[in-house]
Order: C-alpha cells, then sequence, then structure tokens
C-alpha cells in the first residue's frame, strides 16, 4: 500500500488560512484554495484550538542576521572580539557569547547562527492554571457547574479582589480548554461549556436565519417604551420557543432587567397552545413583575391578542428577520442550550424539571450584573413590589 503523502503548508500559506478562518471562511472553503483536503486544514487550526498563534518578534536587543554575517567576515579574518564589538558598537561579551554558542571560532556561520537564535527564542510562558493547580481545580467545579469562563473569572476577581494567585482571565481558561498542549484543564470540561466545539470560530461566521411568520396587527418594538428599552424598570420580558433535535418544544423567557429566567413547557406549537402555556405562567407572577412581553415573528404568537386580553401585558414583535432585537433572550437560548443539548428530548422533562434548570440558571453569577446572580436581582424586585 502506498503511503499518502504528507501535506504541508509554507509560512506565507498560513497567514492566508488564518486570516480566511477570522472573517468565517469554512474548512472547506479555505481548502479549496489550496487545493487541499479540509482535514489538513482542520489539522493545522486545531492544533492552537482555532485561536491564531501571535506573530513572532524580534527583540530590538537581538542580533540580526545582517550583524552576524559580520561578524562571520570578521572571524574569518582574525579579529578580535573586541574589535569586532567595536564595529558593531556591540559589548564584547554579547560577540564572545553570540561565538561560543553558535560553534566556535572554527565553525561559526552566520544563517546557522541566526535559525538557532531563532528556535531558541520559542519559550511559551507557563500557564498560571498549570503553575497554580488549586486555582485549576477550583475553575474545573465551577466549569462541572455548568459556569461559564466568563462567569469564573468575574467570580474570582469579586470573591478575591486583593489575591492575584486566586483570579485568572477569562481568556486564559478558554485557551487552557481549547490548547491541549497547556495540559492545565481536562478536555472533558469542554462538554460542560454553552458551546461545547474544540476550536474557536470566528464571530463572522454565517448563521442561519429563523423563518419569521406573519402576525396580524403585531405591535413594532420600536414602539416599546423607553423605559423598557433602557432596562430602567422591572417586569418587562423577552420570549421564545426553544427546540431540540426532535422537534419538542418549550418557551424561554427572561426578564429584561434582572436576567431572570422561566422555562414553561409547551406540549405543541399551534398558536393556542403556546399561548395558554404562556397565559397559564403569567398568572403566576405579581402584575409589577409581568407588564410586557418582547416575541420574534413566530406564528406560534399569531393569537397575541389572546394572550393580552386574559393577562393585561402588552406584546411587542421584533422586526422580520431582526430576532437580534430581543438579544437577552437570544443569550439565554445559548445558556439554556448546555442543560438542554439539541440531542436531548425535551418532551420528556416535566415542568419541575424545567423549573430546575431555571434555577441553576437563575443561580450563575453573570457579568452584566457585576457578577450578582438574576435570583438576587429578582429578589429585590419581588421585595421592592412588596
Amino acid at each position: 500500500m502506498k503511503k499518502r503523502p504528507r501535506i504541508y503548508y509554507t509560512k506565507n500559506w498560513r497567514p492566508l488560512m488564518w486570516e480566511r478562518w477570522r472573517q468565517g471562511a469554512t474548512l472547506h472553503r479555505i481548502a479549496r484554495l489550496f487545493d487541499r483536503p479540509h482535514t489538513s486544514i482542520r489539522g493545522v487550526l486545531a492544533q492552537t484550538g482555532g485561536i491564531r498563534p501571535p506573530a513572532r518578534k524580534r527583540s530590538r536587543l537581538a542580533l540580526m542576521l545582517a550583524e552576524r554575517e559580520e561578524i562571520s567576515q570578521a572571524v574569518v579574518a582574525g579579529q578580535s572580539i573586541r574589535a569586532i564589538a567595536a564595529n558593531l558598537t556591540r559589548a564584547p561579551s554579547t560577540v564572545s557569547r553570540e561565538i561560543k554558542r553558535n560553534g566556535g571560532r572554527a565553525s561559526y556561520r552566520a544563517t546557522y547562527a541566526d535559525h538557532a537564535a531563532s528556535e531558541r527564542a520559542h519559550r511559551p510562558k507557563v500557564c498560571k492554571l498549570v503553575e497554580n493547580r488549586a486555582l485549576a481545580e477550583v475553575v474545573s467545579a465551577k466549569l462541572q457547574m455548568q459556569w461559564s469562563p466568563e462567569q469564573i473569572a468575574g467570580w474570582l476577581k469579586r470573591t478575591y479582589p486583593d489575591d492575584e494567585d486566586h483570579c485568572v482571565s477569562h481568556e486564559t481558561i478558554y485557551r487552557s480548554l481549547s490548547i491541549r498542549t497547556r495540559g492545565a484543564l481536562k478536555k472533558e470540561l469542554l462538554l460542560h461549556l454553552r458551546r461545547t466545539r474544540g476550536m474557536r470560530r470566528s464571530r463572522h461566521h454565517t448563521q442561519k436565519t429563523a423563518n419569521h411568520g406573519r402576525i396580524t396587527d403585531a405591535v413594532s418594538i420600536s414602539e416599546r417604551p423607553a423605559s423598557v428599552e433602557d432596562r430602567a424598570v422591572h417586569g418587562h420580558w423577552e420570549g421564545d420557543l426553544f427546540f431540540d433535535g426532535r422537534d419538542s418544544q418549550i418557551a424561554t423567557l427572561v426578564e429584561r432587567q434582572t436576567r431572570y429566567v422561566m422555562l414553561v413547557k409547551v406540549v405543541g406549537r399551534n398558536t393556542e397552545t403556546v399561548v395558554n402555556a404562556l397565559i397559564k405562567n403569567a398568572r403566576k407572577l405579581p402584575r409589577e413583575l409581568y407588564k410586557s412581553l418582547t416575541w420574534d415573528r413566530g406564528k406560534e404568537m399569531a393569537n397575541h391578542k389572546s394572550f393580552t386580553l386574559a393577562t393585561d401585558i402588552k406584546v411587542y414583535f421584533c422586526d422580520p428577520q431582526n430576532p437580534w432585537q430581543r438579544g437577552t433572550n437570544e443569550n439565554t437560548n445559548g445558556l439554556v442550550r448546555q442543560y438542554l443539548p439539541k440531542r436531548v428530548d425535551i418532551s420528556d422533562y416535566s415542568q419541575a424539571k424545567l423549573n430546575a434548570v431555571a434555577r441553576k440558571l437563575n443561580e450563575r453569577p453573570r457579568r452584566t450584573l457585576v457578577y450578582r446572580t438574576p435570583a438576587e436581582r429578582f429578589s429585590q424586585s419581588v421585595a421592592s413590589t412588596g
């Protein structure tokens, strides 16, 4: 059996590869540029978890290739160390070390010396989580609780404000999970992240768009009061239907000011079933804590007038194909996906189980709340209305 030739990518190709990856191109599209299989592209990118390695920079104090060539010529001419150093405006000790570590006077060559110096300069900084195993164990425990790296970093900073040894950035945690050679955190911990992919993907990567339906007499989000938009008051919610891979669904609701989450079991996606489930859920809260609901243009809210008539809660709708206008709920759906991945059949979840998932989400610290929890903030809202 003939052995497959190994695929190499030159230094000139790799920057183009990383730039296309940053722009959001797929592995297959990048591979077509080089007429190579996409698996070979993935092999290069996966080495650093899809994170582009920083460009190497030569220190301004290091000897340049031109200086090494002068040293090589001077050595052949038999000049002394001090004479060579004087011509280069360098310390004699610098020239002496340069010659000794690269073969001595008998075999010093400028090109070889420059390459050897570049190789010796590879000194990656040891990851903080490798040096501080106690901190790594705390991070691992929080990841297993489904906390995000950003939540962990913020919680550590708030809990240990004057102890640098107990703080770590969220970027360090992400890189420790993505770059396997660091050996700081176990690969299995990736499964506890909101998005479990092993490689970081560009924010410009193509995203699928929702299929919005027509809603009659829909009140546009542009008519929503300014106090709702700037989160000045509580009681204004955003909602959406959340699907699994088996065509089952639940309703996700999040309060804009406190980020408090409610998950509602829905047995069907038709508008009567969805609206009735939302009405039943809304009646569990005081009127002061549920004043409006913002939804996208999904057909499940076609009967929104019945919801408003039964609850006296106003419903606002995003503009067509603009689900980002209810970004708080979009972000919440990403958090919910950690607990209810697409492979899970959510039709088996009772309302009690969904409440347990919501409780976990509400007890996680949030950066936007200065690393307090939605449960804390919502309790304050309840107290203020009492």
